[in-house]
């Protein structure tokens, strides 16, 4: 396994991020550990996580019984901003709710800190500058490392990033966007702010939930795991997503490599990407996500694959993970 440096902080990470989303739902929790074994084992010391994975936070307490032996040798994420109650107060990025539930991650995680903490979604009822507050308030307190945002714009990075720098408040040192080849929007805008700016890039979705992989690349076939889900099969409904997968595929078949390590290769092998989140739900599965690791994605296959789905028109788009 490769580390590389974790944007412009000095930690050092895996170029593999292993995501925590399955466990508690997909993964029971003996799979979860196994899973957790299999990683460590590989080298992996990068794991991602939510308050609201699997719902009320049981993929924090599964990932913080998996860490205990450990602790110290793994780099963490969670987040906060979605309902985790039906409570008026109950979701957001308020001062009130964050500093309510980095409590409730840090108990379930059992963990006294996290080494990353993303704010998951924009809030448009609470000024940047009292998130910022927030966090910069945890990171006195230690109880967080380093801040990161998921599913923002551009634009809204941006902003937040001068409010710190202009208020001396902690800044966002990683960004967690959607990008996998039929998804390519943060190559307009995102890719090149965190470039410029030094900030990691950790990609969530690069198999397109299961888009890019033989079982799903029929359009007329049966659709498996995550893409069976009306929200992730409204995502990639279009009938050309499913014909730029069975091409993605052949590529993969003639150069002989599985069509799911290929695609997180290539999501990998973009110049501004730290590191892909991959997931899984058995050993088996996770394993063969490995080998993209030391994948060798010449620019020539890179810009192969990268002409199946040519960038569409620039558009704001809203992503859940």
């Amino acid at each position: 396994m490769k580390y590389v440096q974790l944007g412009r902080t000095g930690t050092r990470v895996s170029t593999l991020c292993f995501g925590t989303m399955s466990f508690g739902s997909y993964a029971t929790p003996e799979t979860a550990h196994a899973l957790y074994g299999a990683c460590r084992e590989a080298g992996i010391n990068f794991f991602d996580c939510a308050n609201s994975y699997a719902g009320g936070g049981r993929a924090e307490s599964l990932l913080g019984a998996c860490m205990k032996a450990d602790r110290d040798d793994i780099v963490i994420t969670s987040k906060v901003c979605r309902p985790m109650s039906k409570d008026t107060n109950g979701s957001g990025l308020s001062r009130r709710h964050i500093m309510a539930e980095v409590e409730a991650s840090l108990r379930r995680l059992d963990t006294d800190r996290i080494d990353v903490y993303f704010a998951h979604h924009y809030d448009p009822f609470t000024r940047v500058e009292e998130t910022l507050k927030a966090f910069e308030d945890l990171r006195r307190q230690g109880k967080i490392l380093y801040a990161g945002v998921s599913n923002w714009s551009a634009w809204r990075i941006a902003d937040a990033l001068g409010v710190s720098a202009a208020q001396g408040l902690v800044a966002f040192d990683v960004v967690q966007p959607m990008y996998n080849l039929v998804k390519r929007q943060a190559e307009y805008e995102l890719f090149p702010l965190a470039e410029a700016k030094g900030l990691a890039v950790m990609i969530f979705s690069p198999l397109a939930s299961g888009l890019l992989t033989r079982a799903n690349a029929d359009p007329d076939g049966a659709r498996r795991g995550r893409l069976a889900e009306p929200r992730y099969l409204k995502r990639y409904e279009d009938r050309r997503n499913f014909e730029i997968a069975a091409e993605f595929c052949r590529i993969a078949d003639e150069i002989g490599v599985d069509p799911a390590m290929l695609a997180v290769a290539w999501a990998a092998s973009h110049p501004a990407v730290t590191a892909p989140i991959i997931g899984a739900e058995t050993v088996a599965e996770m394993r063969n996500y490995l080998d993209a690791a030391d994948f060798a994605m010449t620019p020539d296959l890179r810009a192969r694959i990268a002409a199946l789905a040519p960038r569409p028109d620039y558009e704001v788009e809203r992503t859940i993970d």
